[in-house]
C-alpha cells in the first residue's frame, strides 16, 4: 500500500543497492519503536534512514486514519525531518515548524512515539508543536507564517547569551504568501544573524525549475570552502583602489544572473539571504550533505529551498492532497472516510449553498477568502462566479483592506475566514472598515469550540474583539435557518457586519423559502417561563433549550430568549423580560471576558437595574485545549448540564 520513500526522479546517483541478505535484514529491522530520544535516532546510519522513513509513514497513516489530522503535509516532510535531526543537535539547536502541519515525524523521533496514539485527543499529544509538550519543540505554533520572525528572535537572544547553536525555521510555500514572513526576512537580512530558513515547497508554487543541475549547483555553492573563497574574493575586489566597489558589484551581478538562470533565488538574495535550491526534499543523502555544508558555513542568514510531494508514500493523499491536508478518520486501504455520512448539513455547507443562491439575486455580491475556499464552503461559489471570487492566500490583513476597497465602489464583499484567523486582521477591521463604516460582511466560520486542533484554532474571542468597534454589527445564528436569514440581512445592511457560526452539524432546521432578512438588533422569545430567564446567543440557544427541558422536569420553568445580536442588543426585549424575572443566566460559547454576557451586564447596569441575580455561562480566563467538541464543552462547563446546574442554583437562592 505504501510507496517507497526514495524519490528517484532526477537523482541518477541515488540508488542504494539492496541485493545481499545483510541489507535485506537491515531493511526489515524495527527502527522506530527503539527511538525514545533524539540520541537514539542519531545512532542510526545513513543506510537505515530510508527504512525509518517508511516506518514513520506507516505510523502516521495508522494513527491519523483513526484520529484525523494533518496527513498530507506530514507525509511530505518525513525525509526533511530526518535530515534536519541527523545534522543538527536538538534541543541545543532550535527547530521551529511554521504552522506545525508537517511536524508528526518530528514528534515520533523526539520521544513521543508511544504517546502518538493520543494525537489530537483530549489530554493527549497536540496536533502542532508546543513548547510545554517537548523540549525539542522550539516554539508553540498553529497559525501561519510565524516561524521566521520567531526564529530570528530566538537567534538574536542566543547571540546576546553568547550561545553559538543554530536556529532552523521550516516554512511552507503557502505560508510564504503572508506578509509576516517577509517582515521576518527583511529584518533577518538586515541583522545578518545565523538563521537558517528552509522553504518546504510542496506545491511547486514558487518555481518549477527543479532539476539535477540546480540541485548539484546548490550543493556545490553551499560547500564551506567555496563560501570562504567567495567572501575572500569579494573582499579582495572591494579593496582595489578606485575600481574595487564597481568590480565587486559586477561580479555579484554575474553570480546572481547565473543562479537566477537555474534557480528562483533572487527574491531571497534581495533580502541578503544566501539562497540554495531548489533541491529534492526526498533525497536523504543530498539533504544531509547540503545541511551539513550550511551548518558549518552559515554565519549569515541562509535560505534552503526544498521541493516535496504532499502525501508522499500514500497514494490517496498524493492524488488528493487538499482533502488529506486536514482529514477526519478514514479507511487506510481506500482512503475513504470511515465516518457515517452526515444526515444534517454543516453550518459551513449551509453558508456555501446560501452564497450561491444569493449570488443569483445580488450581482454585486463577491466572496473573499484567505487560502480556504474548501474549508469555508466557497468551492461552488468560486465555480459558478469565478470573477466574483477572490482567494488572496494566507493574507488576512490584505483580505480585509482589499474588501474595504471593493466596498468603496459599491461591491458587497463577504470576507469568509475562520474566527481564529480573522484575529490577525484586527487593525484592518477597525481602521480600514469601521472608521468609514464600509459595508463589508464578515462571515466567521469555526466560531466557538473547534475541537482537535486546540487553543490556536478555537474561535472564542470574536465577540470581544468585534463588539467594541464603532459602527460594527455582530450576530450569531441559533440554527441554519437563522444563518441564511443573517447572511441576507448582512447583504442588505449598509455598514460593517459580522455573523459568527460554529463548526460541525447544524440543528436540522429547514431553511425557509423565501429567506427573509432579520430586523437589526431584535431578538426573540423562544419559550416563556416565570422562574428563570435564560438569554442565549448562537449555539448556546440549543444548550439553553435542552437545559430548560431538564429544569422543567424538576418543576423549574425558564423563559429562553434567543438574542440573535451581540451588538446592538435588543434592549427593549431584555429589559422587559428582566423586569418579569430577576434571576438571569446568559449562555455563550465564547470567553466570558468582553463577551455576550458582559454586554448584557453592561446594558443592565447602564439602565440602572442593580437588583438582578445573574450567572454567566462561558469560557473562563483560560485557553481551551484540544479534544472532541462535546468533551471540551463538558470539561469547560458550557454544555447543557452546566446551564441546568446554574438554573438550579439560581432558583434555590432567596
Amino acid at each position: 500500500m505504501l510507496e517507497k520513500t526514495i524519490d528517484d526522479i532526477h537523482d541518477i546517483d541515488d540508488g542504494i543497492a539492496e541485493n545481499n541478505d545483510n541489507n535485506k535484514v537491515t531493511q526489515n529491522m524495527p527502527l522506530l519503536e527503539n527511538i525514545t530520544t533524539p540520541a537514539d535516532f542519531k545512532g542510526l546510519s545513513r543506510e537505515q534512514l530510508p527504512r525509518l522513513a517508511e516506518q514513520i509513514r506507516e505510523r502516521i497513516i495508522q494513527v491519523v486514519s483513526k484520529n484525523g489530522g494533518h496527513l498530507a503535509s506530514s507525509l511530505g516532510a518525513v525525509e526533511l525531518t530526518l535530515a534536519i535531526h541527523y545534522v543538527f543537535d536538538l534541543p541545543a539547536d532550535t527547530l521551529i515548524w511554521d504552522v506545525g502541519h508537517q511536524a508528526y515525524a518530528h514528534k515520533l523521533i523526539t520521544g513521543r512515539n508511544r504517546q502518538f496514539d493520543t494525537l489530537r485527543q483530549y489530554k493527549g499529544l497536540s496536533g502542532f508543536s508546543r513548547i510545554k509538550e517537548n523540549s525539542c519543540d522550539g516554539f508553540t505554533v498553529g497559525h501561519s507564517s510565524t516561524s521566521i520572525s520567531a526564529g530570528l528572535g530566538i537567534c538574536c537572544a542566543k547571540y546576546l547569551n553568547q550561545d553559538d547553536s543554530h536556529v532552523i525555521s521550516v516554512i511552507g510555500d503557502g505560508s510564504m504568501t503572508a506578509g509576516l514572513a517577509y517582515e521576518g526576512l527583511n529584518q533577518a537580512g538586515d541583522l545578518k544573524r545565523k538563521l537558517i530558513v528552509i522553504l518546504n515547497d510542496n506545491d511547486m508554487s514558487i518555481s518549477r525549475n527543479v532539476g539535477a543541475l540546480s540541485s548539484y549547483l546548490s550543493r556545490t555553492f553551499s560547500a564551506k570552502y567555496l563560501q570562504t573563497m567567495r567572501n575572500q574574493f569579494g573582499a579582495f575586489l572591494k579593496s582595489l583602489p578606485r575600481i574595487g566597489e564597481d568590480m565587486y558589484k559586477i561580479a555579484k551581478r554575474s553570480e546572481e544572473s547565473f543562479k537566477t538562470f537555474v534557480t528562483p533565488g533572487m527574491l531571497f538574495e534581495a533580502f541578503n539571504f544566501d539562497y540554495f535550491g531548489p533541491i529534492n526534499g526526498h533525497n536523504l543523502d543530498h539533504l544531509i550533505d547540503i545541511l551539513d555544508n550550511i551548518k558549518n558555513a552559515a554565519d549569515s542568514p541562509v535560505l534552503l529551498h526544498v521541493t516535496t510531494v504532499k502525501g508522499k508514500g500514500y497514494a490517496p493523499a498524493e492524488k488528493n492532497p487538499i482533502y488529506f491536508h486536514g482529514v477526519g478518520s478514514f479507511v487506510v486501504d481506500t482512503g475513504k472516510t470511515s465516518r457515517c455520512p452526515r444526515e444534517i448539513p454543516s453550518y459551513t455547507q449551509v453558508f456555501g449553498e446560501q452564497m450561491v443562491q444569493l449570488g443569483k439575486s445580488f450581482p454585486s455580491l463577491v466572496a473573499v477568502t484567505a487560502a480556504m475556499p474548501e474549508g469555508t464552503g466557497l468551492k461552488d461559489f468560486s465555480s459558478q462566479y469565478p470573477d466574483r471570487f477572490f482567494d488572496v492566500g494566507i493574507a488576512e490583513q490584505h483580505a480585509v483592506t482589499f474588501s474595504a476597497g471593493l466596498a468603496v465602489k459599491g461591491i458587497r464583499p463577504v470576507v469568509t475566514i475562520y474566527s481564529t484567523f480573522l484575529q490577525r486582521a484586527y487593525d484592518q477591521i477597525l481602521h480600514d472598515v469601521c472608521i468609514d463604516a464600509h459595508p463589508v460582511i464578515f462571515a466567521l466560520d469555526r466560531g466557538g469550540i473547534v475541537g482537535e486542533d486546540g487553543p490556536t484554532h478555537h474561535g472564542l474571542f470574536d465577540f470581544a474583539y468585534l463588539r467594541p468597534m464603532p459602527n460594527m454589527t455582530v450576530m450569531a445564528p441559533a440554527d441554519e435557518n437563522e444563518l441564511a436569514r443573517m447572511l441576507k440581512t448582512a447583504i442588505l445592511h449598509d455598514g460593517p457586519i459580522a455573523l459568527r457560526y460554529p463548526r460541525g452539524s447544524a440543528e436540522g432546521v429547514p431553511v425557509a423559502d423565501p429567506v427573509l432578512p432579520l430586523e437589526i438588533g431584535k431578538g426573540t422569545v423562544v419559550c416563556d417561563g416565570d422562574d428563570l430567564l435564560i438569554i442565549a446567543i448562537g449555539r448556546g440557544v440549543a444548550e439553553a433549550l435542552k437545559a430548560r427541558a431538564q429544569l422543567a422536569s424538576e418543576g423549574i420553568f425558564a423563559a429562553v430568549v434567543n438574542a440573535r445580536f451581540v451588538k446592538p442588543l435588543d434592549e427593549d426585549l431584555l429589559l422587559a423580560k428582566a423586569g418579569e424575572c430577576k434571576k438571569i443566566i446568559t449562555v455563550e460559547e465564547h470567553v466570558l471576558a468582553g463577551g455576550f454576557g458582559s454586554a448584557v451586564l453592561e446594558m443592565f447596569m447602564d439602565k440602572g437595574l442593580t437588583d438582578l441575580c445573574i450567572k454567566r455561562i462561558g469560557i473562563d480566563d483560560c485557553f481551551v485545549e484540544h479534544g472532541p467538541q462535546d468533551v471540551l464543552r463538558k470539561a469547560y462547563k458550557i454544555d447543557v448540564d452546566a446551564v441546568a446546574k446554574a438554573g438550579r442554583e439560581l432558583y434555590g437562592q432567596r
